[in-house]
């Protein structure tokens, strides 16, 4: 008990005379908790690239546990809607994050773009004889996978391009629809689908695939990343850190390696 006492009166003293001589008792700028774990929920295209930047951000945060959650942007929303426990949200367009932002979801000054990216239209290897968006509208084109439109950013950005082309009502009977960008990818790889459009990143890591053309710019939306963390997130602090360190060198450096364009 003497014990007790006298480690509890050293312990009294040391705050008094820190108080005394203006030191405060806590630290002004908070950390991350110990032992946080950290949901990230990204768009498919960006997999890769967070994979590889995850034990980069660990070196230097070993008590943050990243895990993913990778899919079609609009699915991920729809989500974090429901309820899933994320705490930073990246997208593969800002429609998304708008709406988060509209219902209040979004924490104030933490949103921001990641990347660009590029739409490209992609056929298996050894093709020959495409040479443009037009063409899909050859009769040896038969089968064009593109994503969702009404949850896959890059499905929607490849409906504004080929209405643009004024091709779009008549390629539409070929269109193979897929759940996310990486399935796009996939059927083209395996010969499902005889043409696809995916984002340059995702081109870049197949060999299976060849990019034919990157669609003009002008025929759709800005392809932009957003990122932000979530309100609802409880470890905030953490997912800030987070957002700050995808901003950084190393992050860049990553970004770049997979093709993807800095803001």
């Amino acid at each position: 008990m003497k014990r007790r006492q006298f480690i509890a009166s050293i312990g009294m003293a040391l705050a008094s005379l820190m108080l005394a001589i203006g030191l405060p008792l806590v630290n002004p700028h908070p950390v991350a908790a110990a032992d946080a774990n950290l949901l990230v929920s990204a768009a498919a295209s960006m997999k890769d690239v967070m994979e590889e930047i995850k034990p980069l951000y660990q070196q230097s945060k070993p008590n943050i546990n990243i895990n993913y959650n990778f899919g079609a942007s609009g699915a991920l929303l729809q989500q974090i809607q429901q309820g899933a426990p994320v705490d930073v949200f990246i997208s593969a367009g800002k429609k998304q994050v708008d709406t988060l932002e509209q219902q209040g979801q979004l924490v104030p000054g933490t949103r921001g773009i990641l990347a660009k990216n590029r739409l490209v239209l992609i056929v298996p290897k050894n093709v020959v004889g495409v040479t443009s968006l037009y063409n899909l509208k050859d009769s040896k084109i038969k089968k064009i996978a593109i994503g969702e439109p009404r949850s896959v950013p890059a499905g929607q950005y490849a409906e504004q391009v080929l209405q643009k082309l004024k091709i779009y009502e008549q390629i539409k009977p070929k269109f193979v629809y897929s759940n996310n960008v990486r399935q796009v990818l996939a059927a083209v790889e395996s010969g499902n689908a005889d043409a696809g459009l995916v984002y340059l990143t995702d081109a870049k890591i197949s060999d299976k695939v060849k990019v034919v053309v990157a669609a003009d710019e002008k025929y759709h939306s800005p392809i932009v990343y957003p990122i932000a963390a979530l309100k609802s997130s409880k470890n905030i602090q953490a997912a800030k850190e987070f957002i700050q360190f995808l901003s950084g060198e190393q992050a860049k450096n990553v970004l770049k390696k997979y093709g993807f364009i800095l803001p």
